[in-house]
C-alpha cells in the first residue's frame, strides 16, 4: 500500500509560479514511477508530468513543456512539481499518482497505468 497526499495548491496570477508537492508513505514508494495529472470539471484526467523512481527519466505533457519541472527526493519520499509561467488554462485539480515498477527508469503517461492516487490539490490561475 502506498498513500499519497498533495499540498501547495492555491491562487496565483497569470505569469506567476507555484510549487506543489506530493508526500508519500509506504515501503514501495521509492520503487514507484510517479505522475502528475490534472482535471477540470467535465474533462478526463490530463497527463502533466512523470518521473521514474530513480529520477533519470522524465516526461511532460505538450501543454506544459518548458514551463513545469518535476523532481523527486527518495529520502524524503516526496515528488514536487514546479510550475512557472502559469496560464489561466492551467487551472485544475492536480493529483499525484504512483505505480510500482521493476525497471528503475520506466515511466508511464497514461492515467490507467497508475494504481495509487492522492486526493488532489486545487490550483487556480487568475488573469
Amino acid at each position: 500500500q502506498v498513500q499519497l497526499a498533495e499540498s501547495g495548491g492555491g491562487l496565483v496570477q497569470a505569469g506567476g509560479s507555484l510549487r506543489i508537492s506530493c508526500a508519500a508513505s509506504g515501503r514501495a514508494f521509492s520503487k514507484c514511477a510517479v505522475g502528475w495529472f490534472r482535471q477540470v470539471p467535465g474533462y478526463e484526467w490530463e497527463f502533466v508530468a512523470a518521473i521514474s523512481w530513480d529520477g533519470t527519466s522524465m516526461n511532460y505533457g505538450d501543454s506544459v513543456k518548458g514551463r513545469f519541472t518535476i523532481s523527486r527526493d527518495n529520502v524524503k519520499n516526496t515528488v514536487d512539481l514546479q510550475m512557472s509561467s502559469l496560464k489561466p488554462e492551467d487551472t485544475a485539480v492536480y493529483s499525484c499518482a504512483a505505480v510500482f515498477t521493476f525497471r528503475a527508469a520506466l515511466i508511464y503517461t497514461e492515467s490507467r497505468k497508475y494504481n495509487f492516487w492522492g486526493l488532489g490539490t486545487q490550483v487556480t490561475v487568475s488573469s
